[in-house]
């Protein structure tokens, strides 16, 4: 998997105590982790670092052919805003 795809996009975590929950990839650390947050649990100032191979990109697509968001200044209401969106 290309890493650099991840970066501010929607995953799902495949394993863990936070099974099948969706996260924002906020950093990628090296070719097999990266570290995501919800804005709720895992803050931005406390990211989750997980595997790679743990998480699943959200097959859900826009114009650009993936769901993503800025990650440069983000906060954590951006989001909880964010993620709360694709569930409704």
């Amino acid at each position: 998997m290309d890493t650099s795809l991840l970066l501010g996009s929607i995953v799902t975590s495949l394993c863990g105590r936070d099974k099948g929950r969706n996260f924002v990839v906020i950093e990628i650390i090296d070719a097999d982790y990266v570290y995501i947050a919800d804005g709720r649990l895992r803050r931005v100032e406390s990211p989750k670092r997980k595997k790679v191979k743990h998480i699943s990109a959200l097959a859900r697509a826009d114009e650009s052919g993936s769901v993503r968001i800025d990650v440069e200044n983000i906060t954590n209401k951006t989001l909880r805003e964010f993620l709360s969106g694709l569930d409704g």
